[in-house]
């Protein structure tokens, strides 16, 4: 979801690697263990929990966490949970990383001391105040200054114990004197509208001639402040929860008479104590924050054109695409956004094709064949995982979910063998997994998506050429991509590619180390199989299989996905399974409040339905409660909080009423409106106009309008018709590509240095230059040169929008309050590169 400015799209994301944590404190009691997980939060909104390690205070996670952050935000957070033997969970504490700061550790491995979490340091929102200093003359001549302090709302404040009932107080302060006031309570709301004024005297009044405000003595001024605090009004015995507070001093009435701005909250004075160091532990972690700046599609033409003719050039490797993964210094960094515009514009075979054969070129030995981490196998790992996802869902799944609930013991090395197993009957219970994922594998080829398919029948066609006297070619050209980067790691870590929703159990780890062992092997076709297990316990456990046997389905199968003019993708009817996981749903055509109004369902999107049942569907083998056909979802809205003072609901509108869903956060509503979105857009029902908020007590809330089947008064925010399984932002990933050539730049001119001494110096290739391959210096010289140019014309557009924007946008405004860091920063980098310029 992007943010519109003016013809810009802003795109947020963040990739993390939670790793572990060490030396949390002991439990207060004779264990002294902990059971504790993580969670990630957007400011104090949790959008991500890892697994439970117990007892440890050096867990473990290694988890992965990816998003598209649909919303502002001020801190990326990382909370560290203990829960105990009453199912209770308290905090032990947490690392906040301000958004300005996230750069400082882009893509590293970090340790963060955890800190203390209170009332003090949790504040999130940010708040509209309005002040106006006034004179005003007795009827005795006498002059006094008066302030009048209007806090007209708030948004944004955090839900403090399941509630949020917020008000202020407005405090005049100074070295003698403090006089405070306090506004109503705004109940279930996170963003109250106050709209109160408060009046301060400032002056005592004095029998001195009439003053201007602009003539109050600086002690006057310089010694008060107003300082607004945010308070959530608790039922609890404890008191009210402190939200946060904002302070300003009274110099910023010396301008001018009134002052008008939004301010963060911030945390008072006393929440940032000096902590002992390690006295909470520590967390690893790897943030990778990403935003991206997209222009409109013609700035990019010259760029993406150079970029998808790649395929067309001769060589390939003095093509726009292969050059920019010479210069990235990681293979991935390129394949990523190269994979998604080809496939977005439909040129990803040609282009694989094309770096494949050029590849093999120099390919000596059939036995390493595709092995290292080149561009060709990078990109075409990357497609597989985009366009082989819910392939990889529907084939193994399943059978995953099934081995992961038996529970049952495969442990086949006899030095980790425990008292209580025996070996025959592990050996034989996984015999009977590998079977079962073997033979989910090999008969799943008709599902295999067609561009996969004609990727490898590219890949089987270039390698029996280039190795003529090679007769298995055909095939290890494409298993070792199948199998060995596909399957088996799918296999191996589950939870990387939404198999399943965590890290596994450590024993399930194993039987699944196992059985992708032995998926490797069975797909490999390699003449001695047993020799190629490096553990003597795999190879005599390999003997359970008939290699004549296991050879012919892997062959059979690698036929079918690699044969060219094979069967119609639409022909395949089974259901895809798009998104799945818990929600709240309000019960629909209730009419009044009440909690049992909102019941927590196990939702389930595929490409037919949308349906939602008590427990998960693995569980749950009965009907759904309720199913909505795909051609029955007519629109999929935000709804507005104020409709039942929940945050993060929509609203999947159908033929005869609304349902209401509730998401867990931010994160998660947004992923299921934009899957839904896409899913339902080929309707040709679809409504144009929509209700955004609720139908309740007979109208609705947004129009007044009293008929449940009044037609909608908002325009529907749905877009236009996009690939479900392939949601690619051409333009986006064009803009991606673009920064890596500007990170990139000063290699690209290293490049065309290289280009310039092979075409004068005809001996052997210089050390210095020897990072890059440069089959036709004249050739890629041209290229390069294209390629600058088209990256300098974007700086260009860039810099002309920093700089528009610099000259628009105010310190204070709604957009970038006072005390937002990061544009303070952008405020003081533009200042010195206009004062460079001049």
């Amino acid at each position: 979801m992007a943010v519109e400015e003016e013809g810009l799209r802003v795109f947020q994301s963040v990739r993390i690697k939670i790793g572990e944590a060490k030396n949390l404190p002991s439990y207060p009691g004779p264990n002294k263990m902990r059971d504790c997980y993580c969670t990630v939060n957007l400011d104090q909104e949790e959008v991500f929990r890892t697994k439970i390690v117990e007892k440890s205070l050096c867990p473990f996670y290694g988890e992965d966490f990816y998003c598209e952050i649909p919303r502002s935000f001020r801190y990326l957070s990382f909370y560290i949970f203990d829960r105990d033997v009453f199912r209770r969970d308290s905090i032990i504490g947490k690392v906040a990383i301000q958004k300005e700061d996230l750069q400082k550790y882009h893509n590293r491995d970090t340790w963060f001391q955890l800190q203390h979490v209170d009332a003090d340091s949790e504040v999130q929102g940010k708040v509209h105040l309005d002040l106006r200093l006034s004179e005003v003359i007795t009827d005795t001549g006498i002059v006094c200054h008066k302030l009048a302090a209007r806090i007209i709302e708030c948004q944004g404040l955090p839900i403090v114990n399941g509630q949020c009932d917020p008000y202020a107080t407005v405090t005049l302060a100074g070295p003698l004197r403090s006089e405070a006031k306090k506004t109503k309570v705004k109940r279930k709301t996170t963003n109250p509208q106050f709209d109160e004024v408060f009046y301060f005297e400032v002056t005592r009044p004095s029998s001195y001639s009439r003053k201007s405000h602009f003539d109050i003595e600086e002690e006057d001024v310089d010694k008060l402040e107003i300082r607004v605090d945010l308070w959530n009004a608790s039922n609890l015995k404890f008191g009210d929860e402190f939200l946060g507070e904002l302070r300003v001093p009274l110099t910023v009435l010396r301008a001018s008479s009134c002052y008008d701005a939004w301010y963060f909250l911030q945390p008072r004075d006393n929440g940032s104590r000096s902590l002992k160091q390690d006295e909470l532990g520590s967390l690893r972690l790897n943030v990778v924050y990403t935003e991206d700046h997209v222009f409109s599609s013609q700035y990019y033409s010259p760029l993406r054109d150079l970029l998808l003719k790649s395929a067309d050039v001769e060589p390939v490797s003095a093509s726009a695409a292969h050059i920019l993964g010479e210069v990235c210094r990681e293979k991935q960094e390129a394949a990523v956004p190269l994979v998604r515009l080809f496939l977005h514009c439909g040129r990803i075979v040609p282009f694989l094709s094309s770096i494949a054969n050029a590849e093999l070129k120099r390919t000596q030995d059939p036995n390493t064949i595709f092995r290292g981490n080149s561009l060709t196998s990078k990109c075409i790992d990357e497609t597989m995982k985009l366009a082989g996802m819910h392939y990889l869902h529907v084939t193994l799944k399943p059978v995953i979910e099934e081995i992961c609930q038996s529970h049952r013991s495969c442990e086949i090395d006899p030095v980790k063998l425990r008292d209580s197993d025996s070996l025959d009957n592990n050996m034989e219970t996984l015999r009977q997994h590998v079977d079962r994922v073997f033979t989910a594998i090999t008969t799943s080829g008709v599902s295999c998506p067609t561009v996969m398919c004609d990727i490898f029948f590219c890949l089987r066609e270039a390698a029996a050429k280039r190795f003529q006297d090679d007769p298995d070619v055909r095939y290890t050209a494409v298993s070792g991509f199948i199998f060995l980067r596909f399957f088996a790691p799918a296999i191996l870590s589950p939870n990387l590619f939404h198999l399943t929703p965590h890290h596994t159990d450590p024993q399930t780890s194993r039987t699944l180390t196992l059985i992708s062992k032995t998926i490797q092997t069975l797909g490999s076709l390699s003449k001695s199989k047993s020799a190629s297990f490096k553990e003597s316990y795999m190879a005599s456990f390999y003997e359970f299989f008939n290699e004549q046997k296991y050879g012919d389905a892997v062959k059979n199968f690698l036929d079918l996905i690699s044969s060219s003019g094979r069967r119609d993708p639409k022909s395949v009817e089974q259901p895809i399974l798009l998104k799945e996981g818990f929600m709240i749903k309000r019960a629909q055509g209730r009419k009044r409040f009440g909690m049992k109004n909102f019941k927590k369902r196990w939702f389930c999107l595929t490409n037919h339905e949308f349906t939602y049942r008590k427990t998960p569907s693995f569980l749950d083998r009965d009907q759904p409660l309720y199913s909505i056909p795909i051609e029955n979802i007519l629109a999929v809205e935000k709804l507005e909080e104020e409709s039942f003072k929940m945050k993060n609901m929509f609203q999947v509108v159908q033929p005869e009423r609304a349902l209401y869903i509730q998401a867990n956060n931010c994160v998660e509503a947004r992923d299921w409106i934009d899957v839904l979105t896409k899913v339902s857009q080929c309707n040709q029902r679809r409504l144009t106009f929509y209700h955004p908020s609720a139908h309740l007590n007979g109208h609705w809330l947004c129009c007044r309008a009293t008929s449940d089947t009044a037609p909608g008064c908002s325009p529907c925010t749905g877009g236009l018709p996009a690939n479900i399984q392939l949601d690619i932002d051409g333009d986006r990933e064009t803009e991606r590509i673009y920064s890596l050539f500007s990170c990139y730049l000063g290699r690209l001119e290293k490049m065309q240095e290289a280009c310039g001494s092979r075409s004068v110096y005809d001996g052997p290739e210089q050390e210095e230059y020897s990072a890059f391959v440069i089959d036709d210096p004249q050739e890629t010289y041209k290229t390069l040169r294209q390629v600058i140019a088209a990256v300098g014309t974007l700086e260009q557009e860039h810099a002309q929008y920093r700089r528009d924007k610099f000259k628009k946008t105010k310190y204070g405004s709604q957009e970038h309050p006072i005390g937002d860091k990061s544009f303070q920063n952008y405020i003081q980098q533009q200042s010195e590169s206009s004062t460079h310029s001049i």
